[in-house]
């Protein structure tokens, strides 16, 4: 096929790479047009992953409409904070009936809507619409390294049209109807993450990480009940999988924004520093604005929002998380699929 791949950074630079090297022809727009210059003239990304031999079916464009001329299908990877308006860019110069998968994690805060449903919202069609989460770190996804990945559709054939497209000797991709639990998945195990990392900054130990961890697993699944979600999602790639890899990769964004306010430092500094989004710096917000409107009380991702915007100290957090009330593990949990 012709894909277009929407963004430019790590993860759109590894998903260009595996494509083209997949016998698609790709487009790849880029917001700045000195990347699109540097993958043309030596095939490699000059900013993200700098080291990836970008194959010569990928063509780099700062033109949004050349990247979508004649696209059979699109590939969005834009941050989530960016899925909005870039999509607005798009809906020009892009057909009706044109497939497109996100691989952006959050959820828009003013709206509340995943990123599947901003697509909708603003390009039509949630029929066509696809989510794609796992534990992929672009960094080992662009060098071939074996990874596997879950394609969340609505729409059965645009499931496999992106299961056909992306899956690989190297990438296995499985798909799954629950386009809400795999989304809320994504955005979730970010918040999770950053507070892994607050716990690897403060020296804490490996108890302490898998506390959070299943901890945090427990909160994202009472949400994602709350929301309609399969239970089961959590248990797979798209949940414990990406909670896996993201709570303790060194290539974590999420996990190394909370090692960096563990150490001083800010969400604003961490971005200067690494030129990169931490998703769940924003997911903090919108998760914990969602669990509100839910009823749902979810303390880690309240004490991550609370420190990373509220002021609040880690210390205090670590408090308040380690003394609350005792209770059932299973609280609020169905870990049966109905």
């Amino acid at each position: 096929m012709q894909i277009a791949v929407i963004g430019a950074g790590s993860w759109g630079t590894a998903v260009s790479w595996l494509l083209g090297n997949n016998g698609h022809d790709v487009r790849l727009w880029a917001r700045e047009p000195e990347i699109a210059e540097g993958i043309n003239a030596n095939r490699h990304n000059p900013t993200y992953m700098t080291d990836v031999v970008i194959p010569q079916r990928v063509f780099a464009t700062p033109d949004i409409e050349q990247a979508l001329a004649g696209s059979e299908a699109v590939v969005m990877v834009t941050p989530s904070i960016g899925v909005r308006p870039t999509a607005e860019s798009m809906k020009p110069h892009l057909g009706s009936a044109v497939p497109i998968v996100v691989l952006s994690k959050g959820v828009e805060n003013e709206t509340f809507m995943l990123m599947t449903e901003v697509l909708e919202d603003v390009l039509g069609g949630r029929e066509r619409v696809a989510g794609l989460s796992g534990p992929n770190h672009a960094e080992e996804v662009g060098k071939g390294i074996p990874s596997a990945t879950v394609v969340a559709a609505h729409n059965e054939g645009v499931g496999r049209l992106f299961q056909d497209a992306f899956m690989t000797p190297t990438f296995r991709v499985y798909t799954n109807p629950d386009v809400v639990g795999v989304e809320l998945c994504g955005a979730s195990k970010n918040v999770i993450a950053v507070a892994a990392g607050m716990s690897d900054g403060l020296g804490y130990g490996d108890n302490t990480k898998a506390t959070l961890m299943t901890r945090g697993l427990a909160e994202m699944s009472r949400l994602g009940k709350a929301r309609g979600a399969n239970p089961l999602t959590y248990m797979g790639l798209a949940g414990m999988g990406d909670l896996i890899a993201t709570c303790t990769s060194r290539h974590s964004r999420n996990r190394g924004l909370g090692e960096h306010v563990a150490n001083g430092g800010t969400v604003a500094s961490f971005e200067q520093e690494t030129n990169m989004v931490a998703e769940g710096a924003f997911s903090c917000v919108s998760v914990d604005e969602l669990a509100h409107r839910a009823g749902l009380e979810l303390p880690i991702t309240h004490w991550v929002r609370a420190i990373l915007h509220g002021g609040a100290s880690i210390s205090s957090a670590s408090d308040a998380l380690m003394g609350r009330q005792a209770r059932d593990e299973l609280h609020g949990m169905d870990l049966v699929a109905e």
